[in-house]
């Protein structure tokens, strides 16, 4: 593998220049985090911003990869003495792996298949002959030659369907008709999608897809992925139909030569048919439906990941008492007052909604709170009896005239990371709707801080994150919470573990013993106290201390 030639074709797909992608990488290399690039490495990079530097980053594996794969089939195409000057320049011109691939079709060693059975046969030559069209051929008499009954080749028809299997895969295996009907099928084919199990949809969720179609070129993320999860429900059948008689014109125009006519022509049209109805056609359908499915996953990821940034980047509300409730019907809305640096003062439990409706009883404990704390704001969270609980507070600000102020709070998450070991840890002794409504209370505090505790898939600001590539979304979501970590800086006398991970170069052990050495010792005074925690030697100092 080159690496000018990577670096020149990394160059191409990010629209910078060479000089720039050698210095991010060079940088990347040495063990740089992207934060710490981004930040204090402006003058090699020409200022280029975290996304910019992840996007180089992503480039350059993609690249490396498909160089990588260009000289495996190089390779594998030559030591089986196929190789020629003119493929070689083909596979090595290739910028998508997905030519590649199409180039190394007819060179793969593959499983049987009935062209493999027809050669065995020894039916190769005939066929040979009838793909070069020559004019003299009477196919009836050569194919006499090739009868056996050894060979279970007993009647012409059974050398036809031989000669016909070896030309259907031939044709299959052309890289330029693959190309070219993929292209056709994405351009004017259509995605349709049919009721399959409706009765296993009983909430209706797919009922505008039992019976859909839309071009190929224009159908949105978000109705792939809804096409997607009925087909893995089982509720829906999708398929796409493409445009059969143009792509088969395409075909013939291309394979069948002018002048061929008669039984030759009657062959090789039949091949044409079959071998792309059993070959191409469901191989093509196979790889759009996958790259749409692709598309749709980034798209439904770059969404989730500028949701979640917007969540985590909102302005804390800082030196502020705060009254966290977690509303509930049954179970009664739970509360939890929080100092200004987010230690617990007091929990408690209120019935003022359905079905015990005490509204005294708490209006009583919300206004010792009050008073015993000296509580500024209120923050309610969003989930169940939410308005009702809203209402209640309302009414008691307006009805004893109080100089506070109450705010509804994006709940979302904070029963998981209530039930987490992480909440089990921080309050040992507190029922899990206790941990939620100190949760509540922190997010207005500090949103930050509190939301990276929480597994980033469980705040609930993206659509069918269960449908995506769980890899790539957990890449992207750590991502956010990295740059947002580090955009903003971390306190390093009040932060978490769980939030100090995120800070460029270090990682949960070395942020855990930060916490540890933090509680021995008391606050640190000087930056030079860090380089005394165990596992932060002078690399992670030099990453780490610019956002601490």
């Amino acid at each position: 593998m080159v690496q000018p030639e990577v670096t020149k074709l990394v160059a191409e797909q990010t629209k910078m220049n060479e000089k720039t992608i050698k210095q991010v990488i060079a940088l990347l290399d040495e063990g740089n985090t992207v934060p710490f690039i981004a930040r204090y490495r402006k003058e090699m990079t020409g200022g280029l911003d975290e996304v910019q530097i992840k996007a180089v980053e992503d480039q350059w594996n993609y690249v490396t990869n498909l160089m990588q794969r260009k000289e495996e089939v190089i390779r594998l195409i030559e030591e089986q003495g196929k190789l020629t000057d003119e493929l070689k320049r083909d596979i090595e011109s290739a910028s998508q792996l997905q030519r590649v691939e199409d180039l190394y079709r007819p060179y793969k060693q593959k499983r049987r298949t009935r062209a493999t059975v027809a050669k065995e046969k020894g039916l190769e030559p005939l066929a040979l002959m009838v793909w070069e069209q020559k004019q003299r051929m009477d196919f009836e008499k050569e194919g006499e030659a090739f009868l056996s009954e050894e060979k279970e080749l007993v009647t012409l028809e059974d050398v036809e369907a031989g000669v016909n299997d070896i030309l259907a895969e031939w044709i299959s295996e052309d890289p330029g008709y693959r190309e070219r009907v993929r292209k056709q099928t994405r351009d004017k084919g259509t995605i349709e999608s049919s009721g399959k199990k409706t009765e296993e949809d009983e909430k209706g969720i797919f009922e505008m897809y039992y019976e859909y179609q839309e071009p190929v070129r224009s159908i949105v993320s978000h109705r792939i992925l809804a096409l997607n999860r009925g087909e893995k429900e089982e509720v829906l059948k999708v398929s796409i139909h493409p445009p059969e008689e143009a792509i088969l014109q395409y075909l013939e125009r291309n394979v069948i030569h002018r002048n061929t006519v008669g039984k030759m022509r009657e062959l090789l049209a039949a091949a044409i048919q079959d071998s792309y109805k059993r070959l191409i056609q469901p191989s093509v359908e196979r790889e759009i439906r996958n790259a749409l499915s692709e598309q749709a996953e980034e798209q439904a990821i770059e969404v989730f990941s500028s949701n979640l940034r917007s969540l985590l980047l909102q302005p804390p509300l800082k030196g502020k008492v705060v009254l966290g409730i977690d509303p509930a019907f049954r179970t009664g809305c739970k509360l939890a007052v929080v100092d200004e640096t987010g230690k617990v003062l007091d929990i408690g439990v209120i019935y003022p909604t359905a079905p015990r409706n005490d509204t005294a009883g708490a209006e009583k404990k919300v206004l010792q709170f009050l008073k015993q704390y000296g509580v500024e704001l209120m923050a309610i969270g969003n989930g169940t009896a939410s308005r009702e609980t809203e209402q209640f507070i309302a009414d008691l600000i307006q009805k004893h005239d109080l100089d506070a102020a109450y705010m509804i709070v994006n709940e979302a998450g904070a029963s998981v990371y209530s039930a987490s070991k992480l909440a089990r840890e921080e309050f040992p002794d507190f029922q899990v709707e206790e941990r939620s409504a100190v949760s509540i209370a922190r997010r207005v505090q500090d949103p930050l801080a509190e939301l990276v505790k929480i597994d980033p898939k469980s705040i609930g600001v993206g659509q069918y994150q269960h449908d995506v590539s769980q890899k790539k979304l957990n890449d992207s979501l750590g991502f956010v919470v990295e740059t947002a970590v580090n955009q903003v800086g971390v306190n390093v006398n009040t932060a978490s573990g769980s939030l100090l991970q995120y800070v460029s170069g270090l990682s949960k052990t070395v942020a855990n013993n930060i916490v540890k050495k933090r509680e021995e010792l008391g606050k640190f005074t000087k930056r030079s106290e860090l380089k005394d925690i165990p596992r932060l030697g002078a690399k992670t100092f030099e990453q780490s201390i610019g956002f601490l």
